[in-house]
């Protein structure tokens, strides 16, 4: 197995970041002629000459020291740690305690999300805003020790799970929060998770609800009466991937207004809104455009006042909206169309924003459709791979199931857990829907769904640096607003394909959020008609016969 050096990868990330610098302390290449010093206990075999180069960074992987790193956060699935310096993370793997993986295993695993991203994702968004990172092999003293130190900085809510300090693997990726597109220049990142774009308009979805609300807005009232929010959001993802900017601006506001965990805003890679965990959240409005003020309107006597915060937002919200709606370079599956626009309704009928609509008198909801080259556009199609909804690929994946059961070692010639390469690839934009009974057919169709699963649950980072007029970049694309103009860029994140394993119990919570949605919104209904009814209860005593 081969393993890549941190090296390498830094220099190639800090080499596009810089537009006219040369190599300095930092984010530093290392010298021509500097020495490499081979790692002692070198694996032999076809990995063992990349071993012997080193980690690179300006330091060897028995002398890396825990504390140049920090807790930079985690999820279900893994843990990273950013450098104090240096633009990089670590991310390492998150396993019960009582897991049973060895390394070559957690090696094996770290690479197929290299692979993934590499071979795959890319294919949908574009080589330059895929960020598939290396994986990397470290000390295990290292290791261990950064794992002791950071563990008072972890959320209670996530210590179920430990981090991997026994296999040795890490992956090593940009940390985009501190990539400066020019030296010494402030940056800005506002990381949205944007959720599922779209409606279903599968023949095997049972319930009707499923036409008329989004999943999103129907997990809100689950995940509220479980407690891990306290308030409705009022965003809705179809709102977002409308391209009309009245709806966008609406949606990105909902996002300020109830970050949960689909918006963090990063300034010089440090979190100032959004969600640390599912406990702790930066939530000040106030606070927040003090800091977007320098950025947004560099005089300060421009804005002040008590319309200062209002103002600043809705110039953020304005600048996203740019971004997002940016068109970018063009990639194979960019002009893939897996269903026509007139399919589907393309708004939600619990969107607050259409209430509002209706509310006013007004029953058309306006899309003006996303551009083509735009990353959302691209979003979008990744996710409506999900042609079949969950209740149409279930039985898809019981029938290879049952397949695997009786033929196991046909398991690695199916692909079910790789490789990911362009066989894979090709197969997946295989988008007829005729199924001929077929086990081929029917992993096809999960297979889909698990690369739809991945881009419903992608983040997008809008990364923003202020530039000056006279400065023309022909690296970076640049936003003009009012008063300030930045360069930008676009990454996605988040694109672990989601496991094989996850189908069936996806198909038992899409039926749990439709059952509460539905009896939630039930009871409200009787609830109100009940009022109703008590208020006219003097009237029906009048018309009783006497």
């Amino acid at each position: 197995m081969c393993v890549y050096e941190i090296r390498k990868s830094t220099q190639t990330w800090e080499r596009r970041a810089r537009v006219r610098a040369s190599a300095r302390q930092g984010c530093a290449r290392n010298p021509a002629g500097g020495k490499r010093r081979g790692r002692r206990g070198g694996a032999s075999g076809a990995g063992s000459s990349e071993r012997k180069k080193g980690l690179g960074l300006g330091m060897e992987a028995e002398k890396m020291d825990e504390n140049e790193w920090r807790y930079h956060g985690e999820g279900n699935k893994s843990l990273v740690v950013s450098h104090r310096q240096r633009c990089v993370v670590l991310r390492f793997l998150k396993f019960l305690p009582n897991r049973n993986k060895t390394p070559e295993e957690i090696f094996h695993h770290l690479q197929n999300i290299v692979y993934f991203g590499k071979h795959i994702m890319k294919q949908f968004f574009g080589e330059k805003y895929i960020h598939h990172g290396e994986v990397v092999q470290l000390s295990l003293d290292f290791v261990k020790q950064l794992c002791l130190k950071i563990q008072s900085e972890r959320p209670e809510s996530r210590c179920d799970k430990n981090m991997d300090a026994l296999s040795g693997y890490a992956m090593c990726l940009p940390n985009l929060t501190r990539l400066h597109f020019v030296e010494h220049r402030p940056i800005l990142c506002i990381e949205i998770k944007p959720k599922c774009g779209f409606l279903p308009f599968s023949s095997h979805v049972s319930q009707e609800i499923k036409y008329k609300v989004c999943r999103y807005c129907m997990h809100q009232h689950l995940k509220v009466a479980k407690g891990k929010w306290k308030r409705l959001s009022k965003y809705c993802p179809l709102d977002l991937f409308s391209g009309n900017k009245q709806r966008m601006h609406f949606a990105l506001g909902s996002l300020l207004q109830e970050a949960q965990n689909n918006l963090k805003i990063f300034k010089n890679g440090e979190l100032i809104y959004g969600c640390k965990d599912n406990e702790d959240s930066l939530s000040d409005l106030n606070e927040l455009a003090h800091h977007l003020k320098p950025f947004f309107f560099p005089s300060n006597g421009l804005v002040s006042g008590p319309h200062c915060t209002r103002t600043v937002l809705k110039e953020l919200i304005h600048v996203i909206t740019l971004a997002l709606l940016s068109s970018t370079d063009l990639c194979k599956a960019g002009d893939m169309k897996i269903v026509p626009s007139s399919q589907g309704r393309s708004y939600c009928e619990a969107s607050a924003f259409s209430k509002e609509l209706v509310r006013n008198g007004k029953n058309k909801m306006e899309t003006s459709g996303l551009p083509r080259g735009c990353l959302l556009y691209k979003t979008l199609q990744a996710q409506m791979l999900d042609m079949l909804d969950i209740e149409g690929v279930y039985p898809l994946y019981n029938r290879v199931e049952q397949y695997l059961e009786e033929f196991p070692s046909e398991r690695n010639m199916l692909q079910t857990d790789g490789p990911y390469n362009e066989s894979f690839y090709e197969k997946l934009l295989d988008l007829s829907t005729e199924d001929d009974g077929a086990v081929g057919y029917a992993l096809t169709k999960v297979q889909q769904y698990r690369v739809a699963m991945t881009a419903k649950d992608c983040s997008i980072m809008v990364a923003l640096s202020p530039c000056q007029q006279d400065e023309c970049s022909e690296q970076r694309p640049v936003l003009l607003t009012s008063k300030s103009r930045f360069t930008f860029s676009l990454s996605v994140l988040d694109l672990d394909l989601k496991p094989y394993e996850s189908i069936q119990h996806q198909y038992k919570l899409d039926e749990k959020i439709v059952n509460y949605y539905l009896k939630n919104t039930q009871a409200k209904d009787d609830s109100v008609m009940c009022s109703l009814l008590k208020g006219n209860e003097d009237c029906t005593l009048v018309l009783h016969k006497m």
